[in-house]
């Protein structure tokens, strides 16, 4: 009842959870060009979910599974498995299992002691939107469903539609149960073990960070966040790197909330040019605000908004922004959804731009 008169409230001031302010990019936000300066180590199409079997880096690319070999600042690939849907998630364990999620809902186990293992349902549930895989020990697999109604692929209609039916499971790998450990979720796109076990959720459309544990209710991490979180990954130091695949806006936090519009625009516009996020930089006369807005005489302004961008976030132990790397809005290297630290550097994905980068390990002590 509280919560209801809290909303009710909320609703006629136009604070809380239907404002559509959106928090400055300042102190360890504060933007710089590293991702749009760092050298590029492997021009591929659409790479994405960075994570290591071992000392192996793999990553995915459209519907391909590659390792990843980094000899100074190149890199190569080379082709472990070639599916017939996308991959929209990889999860890696060093008895050598590599966990595979599919654009149609499937998820495959691949070496280690469950090869060969298909996952099409939890507990009765359909796999619908499988965004995130991580291992928690070689017989347990945490998965994040980031949706219900929408598969990966179609994250932006699930946005636009403001669904909230994204879930997290624990899946035993021997017996087959699985545990609901958070339900309701806006869109869980990455997930992050910590050492005693606890897990830590990115939940994009609510742009915060969650604790789950089961029979629990989600406790909030780091909130109201710049942008659209994706995918997380441990720091040798302590914390995480945190992925933002795109930019929040005060225009697109107003569609949000325009649903006569925003259905209108749904239903008679292409998604490619809705009001909404991107991963990539749109150059086309048909993308929204171009009309003097973006830009003048041609040129983007020194301070257009933007839909796309490149950011990669430094959290301390506590979840605290402490150093971030960005590619700002005429940059090319957007829609960052995963990075890894291995080889004393930060390696990440850039699927808007085409492109993994190096990035530079900022100074830190351990946190």
């Amino acid at each position: 009842m509280i919560s209801f008169i809290r909303d009710a409230l909320e609703a006629w001031r136009g604070s809380g959870a239907h404002s559509v302010t959106v928090p400055p990019m300042d102190g360890a936000l504060r933007p710089n060009q590293t991702i749009e300066e760092a050298p590029a180590l492997l021009s591929i199409e659409s790479p994405d979910n960075l994570v290591t079997i071992g000392d192996r880096v793999v990553f995915s690319s459209e519907g391909r599974v590659l390792g990843l070999a980094i000899t100074g600042e190149t890199a190569g690939a080379s082709h472990i498995e070639q599916f017939d849907q996308p991959v929209t998630a990889l999860a890696g364990h060093p008895s050598g299992a590599l966990a595979v999620a599919l654009e149609d809902g499937r998820i495959l186990l691949r070496g280690g002691p469950h090869t060969g293992k298909l996952l099409t349902e939890v507990s009765g549930r359909k796999i619908v939107c499988p965004t995130a895989l991580q291992f928690r020990d070689a017989d347990t697999l945490v998965v994040a469903l980031g949706s219900q109604q929408n598969s990966p692929g179609r994250w932006k209609h699930d946005l636009m539609q403001r669904n909230a039916s994204g879930s997290v499971w624990r899946i035993d790998l021997v017996q087959g149960a699985a545990s609901c450990l958070a339900d309701n979720l806006a869109f869980p796109y990455g997930l992050h073990i910590e050492a005693d076990g606890g897990v830590i959720v990115s939940e994009s459309w609510r742009n915060q960070l969650v604790r789950v544990a089961e029979g629990r209710a989600p406790e909030q991490r780091l909130v109201d966040i710049t942008g659209f979180p994706a995918r997380l990954s441990p720091a040798s130091l302590g914390g995480a790197w945190l992925s933002v695949f795109a930019p929040r806006s005060q225009l697109v936090e107003f569609v949000l909330r325009e649903r006569d519009f925003c259905n209108d625009m749904m239903a008679e516009i292409e998604p490619e040019y809705w009001i909404a996020p991107t991963i990539s930089a749109v150059n086309s006369f048909l993308e929204p605000l171009q009309g003097g807005a973006l830009k003048h005489l041609g040129i983007l302004k020194p301070w257009a908004p933007t839909r796309s961008y490149g950011l990669v976030v430094r959290l301390d132990s506590q979840y605290e922004p402490r150093a971030s790397f960005h590619s700002r809005a005429d940059g090319r290297r957007h829609g960052i959804t995963s990075c890894l630290e291995v080889g004393g550097r930060l390696i990440a994905t850039s699927k808007g731009g085409d492109v993994i980068v190096s990035l530079p390990l900022p100074e830190m002590k351990r946190s």
